[in-house]
């Protein structure tokens, strides 16, 4: 699955597919890279370009756009051109597969409400103000709240990834990450202060909203529209509340439910979605040799 918070050059992956990832759900990329990060690993790792223009046409895209998703797909170092057996056609860049099960992870991992917590304190010199620029946008994508300027905090579960990022980043600024700090005052006031609870419980909502009345799919084809709609706006709840913990939070807090909801739409939807795609993007060959 795409990592919202993507990776930098030092993994082998263009600035320019760390910077995208970090876009919001909705756009006709957005759904392709849904696709791509869901789908295409699972089928073989390749879908013809035809096939590719009518997934993306059952999302109601056109035929255009889908075009457009795809060229720039390829130019972020997600996708690559590949024809197979005379049909033109998309590969997975390799070095977008350790992005990809990164966003797994975080997308489909258990959700563990955090009890302890990371605090990455850092100094940019003026002349480094875009360093200083990109680290603040990568730690507010990967799930980081603002204490104060220069002090950022995030569950202890994301240490590992705060550490990647400093890395890649910060190179030798004035970078310094505490690790397993535990609050000793009140949590629910400081969790007010640090994310944007508001804002949080909105996209909770929203999910519940779309998709927790929506009917059972007839057939694969929509199946396939539902989950790649559904999954397409899930997959930044995880980086937005990464793990927020329930006891800090107001009683009516919408995390667990939509964390349900998107439970059950995987079990029901999924197995439906990759089936159907298979049979529209890939040669029967290619199906479950890679994923």
């Amino acid at each position: 699955m795409t990592d919202v918070a993507g990776a930098d050059v030092a993994g082998g992956i263009d600035v320019a597919v760390a910077d995208d990832l970090e876009a919001t759900s909705g756009s006709a990329t957005a759904l392709l890279r849904t696709v791509v990060g869901s789908i295409l690993r699972p089928i073989g790792g390749w879908m013809s370009a035809a096939g590719a223009v009518r997934l993306m046409d059952d999302l109601g895209i056109p035929a255009a756009t889908a075009r457009s998703s795809l060229a720039r797909l390829c130019s972020r170092g997600v996708l690559r051109r590949e024809p197979r057996d005379g049909a033109a056609g998309y590969a997975l860049e390799p070095a977008a597969v350790p992005m990809l099960e990164r966003g797994d992870a975080r997308i489909f991992g258990e959700r563990v409400e955090a009890s302890a917590w990371c605090l990455l304190s850092f100094s940019f010199p003026e002349r480094r103000r875009s360093s200083r620029d990109r680290l603040r946008r990568r730690l507010s994508a990967l799930g980081c709240g603002t204490v104060a300027d220069g002090l950022w905090i995030a569950p202890a579960a994301l240490e590992d990834e705060l550490a990647a990022t400093v890395h890649d980043i910060a190179g030798e600024a004035a970078v310094v990450l505490f690790a397993d700090a535990t609050p000793r005052g009140d949590l629910a006031a400081g969790l007010a202060r640090w994310y944007d609870l508001e804002s949080i419980r909105r996209i909770h909502d929203s999910f519940l909203t779309r998709f927790g009345e929506a009917p059972e799919p007839p057939d694969d084809r929509r199946a396939f529209a539902v989950w790649m709609r559904a999954l397409d706006e899930w997959r930044v709840i995880p980086y937005r509340d990464p793990g927020l913990p329930g006891a800090a939070l107001p009683p009516d807090w919408p995390g667990a439910a939509s964390a349900g909801l998107f439970g059950r739409l995987r079990d029901d939807l999924e197995g439906r979605a990759i089936a159907h795609a298979a049979a529209v993007a890939a040669p029967a060959r290619t199906v479950g040799q890679s994923r």
